[in-house]
C-alpha cells in the first residue's frame, strides 16, 4: 500500500471513528429524551407535555448547530481542519459527561432542565463543527474517483453512534430495575463518553492535514471572511445543500424517533419494540450507507440521492400501518425499509453537499447549509408529528408531513448540478467551477 493509500485510510478511519462517538454522544440524548428526561427533569407534566418539552431541549442542539458550524467552519477554512476537529470532539465529549453528572429536578428544580438544556446547546455547537470537518477530510484525501466512498463514511457514523448509543440504554434498561435505571443506570453511557473522547483524540492527532487545504494555504488562496464570501459567491450552493438536506432530515427523525413515541404512547407496546426495529436498520445502515456512496461514484450524486427521496416518500405511507399490526416482524419491517430508503439519500449527500462549494470556502459552506437545515428539519420533525396526529389522530398527516418535506428535497437535488466530476483542486470562488447539464438529473 503506498503511503497516500495507507494516509486516506487512515484519515477515513479517523473521522468515522470521530464521527461516530459524536453521534453517540448525539443520540444518547435523543433517545434519553424519550424516554428518561420527561420524568427525570419534567416531573410535574402530564406524559405527552413532559415528552414536548423533553424534545424541546433536544432540539436546541438543532439551533446551535448552524452556530457551530459558522464558528468551526471559519477556522476550518482559516487555520485548517484537523485542528478543528479535535477542538469538536473536545466540546462534545465534556459535555456530554456533564449531562451525565446532572441533577434532576427533584434535586434542584427548574435549573436542572436549564442545565439540561444549555449542555444540549453545548452538544450542538461540537456537532455543528464536526459534520463538515469530518466530511471534508475524507473527501480531500485520495482518489478523486472514489470521493462518494470516501466521503459517506463519516455518514457511517450516525447508524454506528445510534447502535452504541441505543444498544448500551438498552442493555441497561433490560438488566436494572425501572427505579434504577432511572436513578442511575442512564447516565452509565454519557459518563463512559469521556473515557471513549481519548480514543477519538488519540486517532485524530495522527492524521495528516488535508492536502487541498494545504495547497490553497500555499497559494495564498485563503479567505478572509469566509462566510460572507459564501453567501456572496455561492448563494444557489446554499440554497441547494439546504433544501437537499430538509427531506431527509425529517423522514430520518420520523423513522427513528417519532417511532418511539408512537410505539410506546400510541400503541402502548414496549420500547424495546421501537429500539431493537431501529437497531436492527441501523446496524444494515453500517454497509448501505458507503454502498450507496459508491454507487453515486458510478451513477452520479443526484440519481442515487433522488431514488432514495422517492422511496422514502412511498414507505412512509406503509410505515405507520406496518407499526399498527403491532407485530415486531413487521414493526421491524417498517423501520428496515425506511432506514434502506434514508441510505440512498444519506451515502452520497456529504460528497453533494460538500463538492458543491470551492475548496477554500468548503468548511464554511458545506456546514452552513446543511447545519442551517438541521433547525427545519431535524429539531422540528418529532414535535412537528406529535402534534399533527395530537391535532388529526391520523398517522396519514405525519405521512403527508413527510412527504411535503421530501418534495422539499427533490428540488433541491433538481436546481444543483451534479457534482460528481468537478474539479476539487480549482479555487475559483464562484460558481465558474460546475460543469453545464443537460437535463435535471443527467
Amino acid at each position: 500500500m503506498s503511503g497516500s493509500a495507507q494516509q486516506t485510510r487512515r484519515v477515513i478511519l479517523a473521522s468515522l471513528i470521530g464521527t461516530s462517538l459524536e453521534w453517540y454522544d448525539f443520540f444518547l440524548y435523543t433517545t434519553a429524551a424519550t424516554l428518561v428526561f420527561p420524568k427525570l427533569f419534567f416531573p410535574s407534566l402530564d406524559p405527552v407535555s413532559a415528552t414536548l418539552a423533553s424534545l424541546t431541549t433536544n432540539a436546541v442542539a438543532f439551533v446551535a448547530r448552524p452556530l457551530g458550524g459558522i464558528v468551526f467552519g471559519h477556522f476550518g477554512d482559516r487555520v485548517g481542519r484537523k485542528t478543528v476537529l479535535v477542538v469538536t470532539l473536545l466540546v462534545m465529549g465534556v459535555a456530554t459527561f456533564l449531562i451525565g453528572v446532572l441533577p434532576g429536578y427533584a434535586s434542584v428544580g427548574v435549573l436542572a432542565p436549564a442545565l439540561l438544556a444549555l449542555l444540549r446547546f453545548v452538544q450542538g455547537l461540537g456537532l455543528g463543527g464536526e459534520w463538515g470537518g469530518a466530511v471534508i477530510m475524507s473527501l480531500e484525501h485520495g482518489d478523486g474517483r472514489r470521493r462518494g466512498f470516501n466521503a459517506s463514511w463519516p455518514q457511517v457514523g450516525v447508524p454506528a453512534g445510534y447502535v452504541l448509543a441505543t444498544g448500551l440504554l438498552t442493555i441497561l434498561s433490560f438488566t436494572l430495575t425501572d427505579a434504577a435505571f432511572l436513578s442511575w443506570g442512564w447516565r452509565v453511557p454519557f459518563l463512559l463518553s469521556g473515557a471513549l473522547v481519548f480514543v477519538g483524540l488519540w486517532v485524530r492527532l495522527r492524521i495528516t492535514e488535508s492536502p487541498l487545504f494545504a495547497e490553497v494555504e500555499q497559494k495564498g488562496a485563503k479567505a478572509r471572511m469566509p462566510l460572507v464570501e459564501v453567501l456572496r459567491t455561492h448563494p444557489r450552493a446554499l440554497l441547494s445543500a439546504f433544501t437537499a438536506r430538509i427531506g431527509v432530515d425529517v423522514a430520518f427523525y420520523t423513522f427513528t424517533a417519532y417511532i418511539i413515541v408512537y410505539i410506546t404512547g400510541v400503541l402502548d407496546l414496549p420500547r424495546s419494540y421501537a429500539l431493537n426495529a431501529v437497531l436492527i436498520g441501523s446496524a444494515l445502515q453500517l454497509v448501505l450507507i458507503p454502498l450507496a456512496g459508491a454507487m453515486s461514484d458510478r451513477y452520479g450524486r443526484r440519481p442515487v440521492y433522488f431514488a432514495g427521496v422517492v422511496g422514502a416518500a412511498v414507505w412512509v405511507f406503509v410505515f405507520f400501518p406496518l407499526l399498527d399490526t403491532k407485530s415486531f416482524p413487521l414493526i421491524a419491517l417498517a423501520a428496515v425499509v425506511a432506514l434502506v430508503t434514508h441510505a440512498a439519500m444519506y451515502g452520497p449527500q456529504a460528497a453533494f453537499i460538500a463538492e458543491l462549494f470551492s475548496t477554500r470556502l468548503r468548511y464554511s459552506g458545506a456546514s452552513m447549509g446543511y447545519q442551517v437545515a438541521g433547525i427545519v428539519g431535524g429539531a422540528l420533525a418529532p414535535i412537528i408529528a406529535i402534534q399533527l396526529f395530537e391535532s388529526y389522530r391520523s398517522t396519514v398527516a405525519v405521512s403527508v408531513y413527510v412527504v411535503i418535506a421530501l418534495a422539499v428535497t427533490a428540488v433541491g437535488l433538481a436546481i444543483a448540478p451534479e457534482t460528481r466530476d468537478l474539479d476539487l483542486a480549482d479555487t475559483t470562488p464562484g460558481p465558474t467551477r460546475r460543469a453545464p447539464q443537460v437535463g435535471p438529473f443527467d
